[in-house]
């Protein structure tokens, strides 16, 4: 697996921080060329995908919201849903759009025009993924008429029931592409995820299609029987083992460092482990408890209340282990756990409980294999879970995908759209509720108003639904 370098760090930064304003130049200067290649496009986008999306603010919030770390500070903090429209402005208006959106599309023309199909299958899924993690926090949000500059300034808002529709045209598309014949410049190492592997990226897609289709089980004019089967329909061509989980790996070096490593390293906010997810592993006996989380000074395991007081001393609770925070660990972008736990729901929502218990217990055995739990324990561990019913199978599977899909924001999408994990709200909340949204950025407010910007944290998604 190719890890990322410190070139490779300091070519992204010279690449996205000048990104937009080459591209948008009306006149061409024969020394700065409008036209950068696939094989240079690519790795910076990868790169803020994962370190700047999954494992920046998009990440850390949702695990904050979803009490499975917590700020050590004092409140009002991100734990205790203290979040304006500037504290998402660089998602919104550095990341998503600009850097990541823009240049795979300016990466996508480049390579429809050359007939590179690689880079159009890599190019498609990509952006399905960050329009999905755009349009799951702010609802509706710029497409048709975005990155349209300078014919259109101020792009319209597209309904997130539309984008939704797109997404899974996008990623149809996608996997046409990855079905082509091989071109003559093809991806390889510029390609950090699977290093230019068609058919992994073909099964990526069928994964994220089936994430999308799960997501509209509540949502208005759909049934989650008809997405079940959507779901597993998609789901028969995705992930076979962990061998296919999407990761961008890391060196560790200087400016090379996992971003969860930086998230949780001393002076980043005091971020610690948060008790509600620390006792729930404790009252299973999770045997992945000891890979994911350190010990506290007393050789125990012990998260932080979230919301109270600061704790002065941060040795007596424990931290995010190394696993997931050295300096060197992959950040996961899906998982074949998560693609299990999608398929183990869709089953119970056609079949019944009965029929869903295998999927559940493989879905808990690929998160056991993913940090290594030793086959025995993981056996063990799975034979203590309650059967499934009926009543219970929905929050026993989505309490087993929160665990597994520890730090992804997929937890706080399955919060919204089933309702567990079951969370009480922390102590000294700056609001009294669980924001179900993100406000939109300052900037975009400022410059692109749209009625679509009234909404306040509090109101739903379209998806959402009650």
């Amino acid at each position: 697996m190719r890890r990322l370098h410190i070139a490779t760090i300091f070519l992204s930064t010279v690449l996205l921080g000048s990104g937009c304003k080459k591209f948008l130049d009306v006149n061409q200067d024969p020394n700065n060329p409008m036209e950068v290649s696939e094989k240079l496009i690519l790795p910076p986008v990868e790169v803020t995908v994962s370190t700047q999306v999954v494992g920046g603010f998009n990440g850390v919030n949702g695990a904050y919201w979803m009490q499975q770390l917590s700020q050590n500070q004092p409140s009002p903090g991100q734990e205790t849903y203290r979040i304006f429209p500037v504290d998402v402005d660089n998602t919104w208006t550095f990341y998503i759009y600009p850097n990541i959106l823009n240049n795979l599309r300016l990466m996508m023309d480049q390579a429809r025009a050359a007939g590179h199909n690689e880079y159009m299958a890599i190019g498609k899924t990509l952006f399905a993924f960050n329009l999905a993690i755009a349009t799951d926090v702010w609802g509706n949000v710029p497409y048709t008429d975005a990155m349209k500059l300078p014919a259109i300034s101020r792009p319209k808002y597209d309904s997130q029931e539309s984008i939704y529709q797109q997404l899974q045209a996008t990623l149809d598309s996608a996997i046409y592409f990855a079905s082509q014949p091989k071109s003559a410049i093809a991806p390889g190492s510029d390609d950090y995820i699977y290093q230019g592997n068609m058919t992994k990226w073909k099964k990526l897609a069928y994964m994220l299609k089936a994430r999308f289709y799960l997501r509209l089980t509540k949502a208005p004019g759909h049934t989650a029987a008809a997405q079940a089967d959507l779901a597993l329909a998609a789901l028969a061509n995705a992930f076979a083992d962990n061998s296919d989980n999407a990761t961008v790996t890391y060196t560790g070096a200087a400016q090379a460092e996992s971003p969860w490593f930086k998230n949780t390293e001393p002076g980043a906010g005091g971020v610690v482990m948060n008790k509600t997810f620390i006792d729930f592993l404790k009252s299973n006996s999770d045997p992945r408890l000891p890979i994911i989380a350190t010990t506290d000074v007393d050789g125990g395991y012990t998260g932080r209340t979230p919301g109270a007081t600061t704790v002065p001393d941060p040795t007596v609770l424990s931290q995010v282990n190394s696993f997931y925070a050295s300096a060197d660990a992959p950040l996961y972008l899906a998982t074949y756990a998560e693609a299990m736990f999608i398929k183990a729901e869709a089953t119970f929502l056609k079949s019944g409980a009965a029929a869903a218990t295998p999927v559940y217990q493989a879905a808990i055995k690929a998160s056991m294999d993913m940090l290594k739990v030793g086959a025995a324990d993981a056996q063990t561990y799975i034979n203590s879970r309650p059967a499934l019913t009926d009543a219970n199978a929905i929050q026993q599977i989505i309490y087993e995908k929160y665990v597994a899909g520890f730090l992804s924001i997929e937890t706080y999408n399955d919060w919204r759209r089933t309702g567990y994990p079951q969370l009480s709200l922390p102590e000294n909340p700056f609001v009294n509720y669980i924001p179900r949204r993100w406000p939109y950025p300052s900037n975009e407010i400022l410059a692109n108003p749209q009625p679509d910007q009234k909404v306040t944290t509090a109101d739903r998604v379209w998806w959402d639904a009650k």
